[in-house]
C-alpha cells in the first residue's frame, strides 16, 4: 500500500541521514526501498562525525579533505567552528600554551575579518579566565566544555558533508512528529478523539 511505503521511505531517509549504515541495508533488504546512497558514503561520514564527538578536530578536517575539499574550502563558518573546536579541545586538556598560540596564529585574523567569529573566539578564550575545575562554580562560557558542543559541531559538519552530496540535511520523520504532537494538542482543544498517545508503538487513548 503506498502508504507503508511513504512511511518506509520516511524510515529509510532518517536512517540514511543519521548514519545508521548496517540498519539502512537491513530495512532496504526488507522494505525493498533502496537508499539512494552509497552505503561506504555513510560510514565514512560516521566516521568524520564520530572524530568530533570525541575531539580529534584535525583527523576530522583530513577526512573531510579527503572526502572533497570544497567542503571546508566553500564554506567559512563550518571551518571556523572546527578550528574554534580544537582550541577548546587545547584548554579542556589544560594545553594552554598551545591554545594561545593555535588562537593567535590560527583564529586572531579570522576574528579580525568576521566580527561574529571575533565574539565566538572571544568567549572561547574568556575560558582561560575561570577555574574549570569540577568543583568550581561554573563560568558563564563553561558550556563550550560541554559534550553538546561537540555533538553541535558534528552536527553542522554532517549537514555539510550531506548537502555537498545532493543529500537533505536534515530528516523529514521527526520534524514531521513534532508536527504531530503540535496539532493533536492544538486540536484536543476543541474536539474529542482517538489521541495518539505512544508515538513508537500508535497507541491511541
Amino acid at each position: 500500500m503506498k502508504q507503508y511505503s511513504d512511511i518506509n521511505k520516511l524510515i529509510m531517509n532518517y536512517l540514511v541521514i543519521e548514519g545508521y549504515k548496517d540498519a539502512v541495508e537491513k530495512f532496504a533488504s526488507e522494505s525493498g526501498i533502496p537508499p539512494n546512497v552509497d552505503l561506504e558514503s555513510i560510514d565514512e561520514r560516521m566516521k568524520i562525525r564520530t572524530a568530533v564527538q570525541e575531539g580529534r578536530i584535525d583527523e576530522a578536517i583530513g577526512r573531510v579533505n579527503d572526502l572533497d575539499p570544497e567542503i571546508l574550502d566553500t564554506n567559512s563558518r563550518l571551518y571556523f567552528h572546527l578550528q574554534q573546536q580544537k582550541l577548546i579541545e587545547f584548554i579542556r586538556a589544560g594545553k594552554i600554551t598551545d591554545a594561545l598560540d593555535f588562537a593567535q596564529e590560527e583564529l586572531a585574523m579570522r576574528g579580525e575579518e568576521n566580527p561574529e567569529f571575533l565574539e565566538e573566539l572571544e568567549q572561547t578564550m574568556s575560558l582561560l579566565a575561570f577555574d574549570l575545575s569540577p568543583q568550581a562554580p561554573a563560568s558563564p562560557v563553561s558550556s563550550l566544555l560541554d559534550y553538546s558542543q561537540r555533538l553541535k559541531v558534528a552536527g553542522e559538519l554532517n549537514a555539510a558533508i550531506l548537502q555537498s552530496q545532493c543529500q537533505e540535511r536534515n530528516p523529514k520523520l521527526p520534524a514531521l512528529l513534532k508536527m504531530l504532537v503540535w496539532s493533536q494538542n492544538q486540536l484536543e482543544e476543541k474536539v474529542s478523539f482517538p489521541k495518539i498517545t505512544n508515538l513508537a508503538t500508535g497507541e491511541l487513548a
